[in-house]
């Protein structure tokens, strides 16, 4: 049967869309009436009987350029049961609520759905009466929906040459702050004419890439080769404080930067997100975390980043993307951020969560092809250009594993190269019997990149053997690089004690014999998390000899928490 649409309600497409699925055709009928009759004035309330049907609906209120506030959908279907339906359905409408509905209790249906598609409510049928079973539930859905920030409602167009390195930048910030996007090649026939309309026709000069951001009325707005400021300004995301001081200032969004907004918002406290790149860090870009407790399907990096961002907006707390933290001082009372345009912010206590950045390749050519063949990362928007490549994966951490995993799925081979004897000293043993057990993934051991070669694009690595000192020249159009653990803390200088290697010391390893760190001034020796500077913490990789764990890191921000509360207390 053909998605039908309630007859009750004014008409009107910029309605938001409520969508119930369920083969039954009996109880599809009484879950759109109960929705007609509490949401049909505000909410245009689609009904369909199969999944096909329902993603049919989909793709049309899509392409109308309609939101969709949540998805219904019974579990117990032929063909596509209500959880692959979900999953569909989140690809066209991620910030839709996703409900399942099932006829009796299936725990088994409840935990697939939370893990596979970040479910927002389990439902048994029948719920009547709707008034105290189905409205309330729905209710809280759908004020969150509303709560969230509205984005352009269509998709951003970027236009640029397929092996610029900006290119690639743009199409990777966008990819991992989740903003959909559609991508076309400078010279294609469609992509010309967008050129030629936005001013950078072919018989003149012309800068690349060119971003297309939707706006509420009228033109699309041309963006000439934009930074990443100007460009989360355009798509919807915040780059700029609400307010002019704050409780808890958290510079880096990573896993320990989400959790103890989580935790500072959900208590009371003023909280703000500062992010330079995108929330999640070096675990947001993970195509799967196995080891994180309470996954035991697992979980890809970007749905945790998702669903923990979800939840510091849901307890009030800001996320600033794009900003570029350049200094911390202290002002009497407070501790002032300063960003690289010159801007600031205050608040009572800073957390610094930075994370850490891979270590650079050096050698002839590495750095000229980064963002041409050479990523550092996971690099997700280029995943899907390897299909049926030879790809390389250089390192021998978790990251790296991850990485080689995925892209055999898809692609011709994956050779993994070590600069030690074995990935078990650095790996675990999940990963390292997934890798043996794939029969298109190649380790090699001893072995570094030392150069890269090409002309447009990349063509070619050298390869060294670090035992015999042999060189080899290899084919390689694709390599991920995944090297070490850098801390980016140089704008700390003068403000914080680092160790030698630039990681942020805390607590007990910054009181030397006895002795605390100069200028210290309470009365006492620095919390647990606390750096030199009161009221300013660290959690996470960027704290010396911390766990390089997702795990860790969220621990770390939340009992980052605890202590700012313990400060502020005595203030």
């Amino acid at each position: 049967m053909a998605p039908e649409e309630t007859p009750d309600g004014p008409t009107g497409a910029a309605r938001p869309v409520l969508l119930t699925v369920d083969d039954d055709p009996a109880v599809s009928r009484a879950v759109a009436r109960d929705l007609r009759r509490r949401y049909g004035r505000e909410y245009r309330v689609l009904r369909a009987e199969s999944g096909a049907d329902a993603l049919g609906a989909l793709r049309e209120v899509k392409l109308r350029g309609e939101p969709v506030a949540a998805v219904l959908a019974d579990y117990r279907m032929p063909q596509m049961d209500g959880v692959e339906l979900l999953e569909a359905a989140v690809d066209l409408f991620p910030s839709a609520r996703r409900v399942l509905l099932t006829a009796y209790a299936d725990t088994s249906a409840a935990i697939r759905a939370i893990n596979d598609v970040d479910l927002d409510h389990y439902l048994l049928k029948p719920w009547n009466p709707p008034e105290e079973k189905l409205y309330p539930v729905l209710d809280g859905l759908l004020e969150r929906w509303r709560a969230e920030p509205v984005r352009p409602p269509d998709e951003v167009v970027v236009i640029g040459d397929r092996w610029s390195a900006r290119s690639f930048a743009v199409r990777d910030f966008l990819a991992r702050n989740e903003v959909p996007y559609r991508w076309m090649l400078a010279g294609q026939p469609e992509a010309e004419r967008l050129l030629t309309a936005a001013g950078q026709g072919a018989d003149g000069p012309r800068t690349l890439p060119v971003v297309l951001a939707p706006v509420a009325d009228g033109c699309p707005e041309v963006l000439l080769d934009p930074d990443d400021t100007t460009l989360a300004d355009h798509v919807g995301l915040t780059t700029r404080p609400r307010r002019e001081f704050y409780d808890l200032a958290i510079v880096g969004g990573g896993p320990a930067g989400l959790g103890a907004a989580v935790y500072g918002a959900s208590e009371g406290l003023r909280t703000v997100l500062v992010e330079e790149h995108a929330t999640g860090g070096q675990a947001g870009q993970s195509s799967r975390i196995e080891n994180y407790l309470g996954f035991p399907d697992g979980v890809s990096g970007a749905q945790l980043a998702d669903r923990a961002r979800r939840q510091v907006a849901k307890f009030g707390a800001e996320t600033l993307t794009a900003r570029t933290v350049t200094g911390l001082e202290r002002s009497g009372g407070s501790r002032v951020v300063r960003f690289s345009d010159g801007t600031s912010l205050a608040a009572h206590t800073v957390l610094l969560a930075t994370g850490v950045a891979y270590r650079t390749l050096e050698g002839p050519g590495l750095a000229e092809f980064t963002g041409r063949g050479i990523y550092y990362g996971a690099a997700l928007s280029e995943v899907t250009s390897c299909a049926d490549e030879d790809v390389f994966v250089v390192g021998a951490a978790n990251s790296a594993g991850q990485s080689a995993v995925n892209l055999a799925r898809a692609s011709r081979s994956v050779t993994v190269l070590v600069r030690g004897p074995s990935l078990e000293a650095s790996m675990s043993a999940y990963l390292v019997d997934q890798i043996r057990a794939l029969p298109n993934v190649h380790v090699r051991t001893c072995t570094e990149v030392t150069a890269a070669a090409g002309d447009e694009r990349l063509s070619s690595i050298t390869l060294r053997d670090r035992q015999s000192g042999r060189e080899e020249v290899v084919p390689a159009q694709h390599v991920f690089v995944f090297i070490g653990a850098a801390p980016r803390t140089q704008w700390l200088d003068g403000a914080v004690q680092r160790d030698d290697h630039g990681f942020v010391l805390a607590g007990p390893d910054l009181v030397v014999d006895g002795r605390r760190p100069p200028g210290w001034h309470p009365a006492r020796d620095p919390y647990h998390l606390e750096t030199s500077m009161p009221g300013v913490f660290v959690a996470g990789d960027v704290r010396a000899d911390s766990v390089k764990r997702v795990a860790s890191a969220v621990g770390e921000g939340a009992m980052a928490v605890m202590l700012v509360h313990r400060y502020l207390a005595q203030q």
